[in-house]
C-alpha cells in the first residue's frame, strides 16, 4: 500500500508520477499522435513539477509547505487549462484561433495553421482525450499536495 504521510513522501511520489506521465506523452507522441499547442503548454506544470516536487522531496522541512503550496497552485491550474482544452476539444467553447479552425483552405492546406489542430483529440482513452486525462490527473496530484500543506 502507497504511505504518503509525510510531506516529503508525498512529494516524491508526486515526482515519480509526473515524470512517468510526461515520459507516456513522450512516447504517445512517439507513436504518431503529435500534440497541438495547447497540448505543449500544457506540458509547463510537468517540466516545472517535477523539479520542484524532487527538490521538496530532498529539501529542508521548513520549506515544505510553501512548495507544496507552489506545486499543488501549478497543478490546480494545469487542471483548469486541462479542462478548458478538453473543452475546446469536446466543442463546448472555442480554442484559441491559432490553432483552431479548419486546416484546409479551397482543398489546399493552410500553411498560417498549425498541422495539429487544438480542437480535435488525437487519441481518446477509455473516451478521455490526453487533456481530459490531464485535467483528471493533475487535480488529484493537486489535491494530494493541498492535503499535506498542514502536515509535518
Amino acid at each position: 500500500m502507497l504511505n504518503l504521510q509525510k510531506p516529503a513522501d508525498t512529494a516524491k511520489f508526486i515526482a515519480a508520477a509526473l515524470f512517468i506521465i510526461i515520459i507516456a506523452a513522450w512516447i504517445i507522441e512517439f507513436a504518431g499522435y503529435p500534440p497541438c499547442e495547447l497540448c505543449l503548454m500544457q506540458r509547463w506544470a510537468y517540466y516545472v513539477g517535477i523539479p520542484l516536487a524532487a527538490f521538496l522531496a530532498m529539501a529542508n522541512p521548513s520549506w515544505m509547505k510553501q512548495g507544496l503550496l507552489l506545486l499543488a497552485l501549478f497543478l490546480a491550474a494545469n487542471s483548469v487549462f486541462g479542462v478548458y482544452h478538453a473543452g475546446v476539444e469536446w466543442k463546448w467553447w472555442a480554442g484559441p484561433t491559432s490553432c483552431t479552425g479548419g486546416a484546409l483552405s479551397l482543398g489546399l492546406p493552410n500553411l498560417n495553421k498549425p498541422g495539429v489542430m487544438c480542437n480535435e483529440a488525437a487519441i481518446r482513452i477509455v473516451g478521455l482525450s490526453l487533456a481530459g486525462w490531464n485535467a483528471i490527473i493533475s487535480a488529484i496530484l493537486a489535491s494530494l499536495a493541498f492535503r499535506r500543506l498542514g502536515s509535518k
